[in-house]
């Protein structure tokens, strides 16, 4: 298993890294337009639909992303879009993890479909624009969320004791919630200590936007990026699944590596739109 899981990632990163630091942002969209296309399979597979329609659910996807692609929806965040889905992630997913797992099977499925496949192609359109913005800002996006997972672990497994929702995911604590963010808040401090103040991170715009702003931001985009991975969490469990899928051999499936990212993205890019 480490074997495979090691092979998945150094092949991920091979086709990763040279599309994220490609002078043209065009191969990095693609490539991320194929993984939520991915996302969107999985979504299908774990809400009931067959391998036909959730292929078709797939296509779907890629076409709503790719029209929005030839719109020119790159190249202009706004916060018109960008401050409601914020908004809709928040109050939905509060009220998800509020139901809990016997929540999740009575909601109507082609509502389950139709509000996953909108957030998936939305946070392919967030991340589009984070890269057409600057791949400093898009990397800034990513490590926070990386960051604040790997802080809630160590932090987590060390002092662990609070549960955070034990029905939904019994691993994770508020000691680990805690600890992410302390994580958070030291990267944001080192990497606007790199930039000198005047980078192009979402740090560094924030922070010259309103200092004050900056620690408030930054607990918010925890809080998101928790919320993310508890709502998956909670959708599995409800379909009887331990992994999304096995798209990636030793790491389960897309979803389950981008779960903190899907409402973590376009709430960076609202606070983007607030700064700039």
């Amino acid at each position: 298993m480490l074997r495979t899981r090691i092979i998945t990632a150094l092949v991920l990163l091979a086709v990763l890294l040279p599309a994220l630091f490609y002078p043209d942002p065009r191969p990095f969209c693609v490539v991320a337009l194929l993984m939520i296309a991915g996302g969107v399979w999985e979504w299908g597979r774990l809400n009931q639909l067959g391998q036909g329609a959730s292929v078709a659910l797939a296509l779907l996807g890629l076409a709503l992303c790719a029209g929005s692609w030839a719109a020119g929806w790159l190249q202009q965040p706004a916060l018109a879009l960008w401050a409601p889905v914020g908004a809709a992630w928040v109050l939905v997913g509060l009220w998800l993890i509020r139901r809990g797992i016997a929540g999740w099977a009575p909601i109507p499925v082609a509502l389950r479909v139709v509000g996953g496949l909108l957030a998936l192609c939305l946070a392919w359109l967030a991340v589009a624009q984070a890269r057409v913005i600057g791949i400093n800002f898009l990397l800034s996006v990513l490590t926070l969320v990386w960051m604040a997972d790997v802080g809630a672990y160590a932090a987590g497994r060390t002092f662990g004791k609070r549960k955070l929702a034990s029905a939904i995911s019994p691993g994770k604590s508020w000691e680990g919630v805690y600890g992410g963010v302390v994580g958070v808040l030291l990267l944001a401090a080192c990497w606007i200590w790199a930039e000198g103040g005047a980078g192009h991170s979402l740090y560094s715009r924030i922070w010259a936007f309103a200092p004050w702003l900056l620690p408030l931001a930054l607990l918010f985009l925890c809080a998101t990026s928790v919320v993310g991975d508890l709502i998956e969490s909670l959708i599995k469990r409800s379909a009887g699944v331990k992994d999304s899928s096995g798209l990636l051999p030793g790491h389960g499936g897309v979803l389950d590596r981008v779960d903190a990212l899907l409402p973590t993205l376009p709430l960076a890019l609202m606070l983007y739109c607030v700064a700039a």
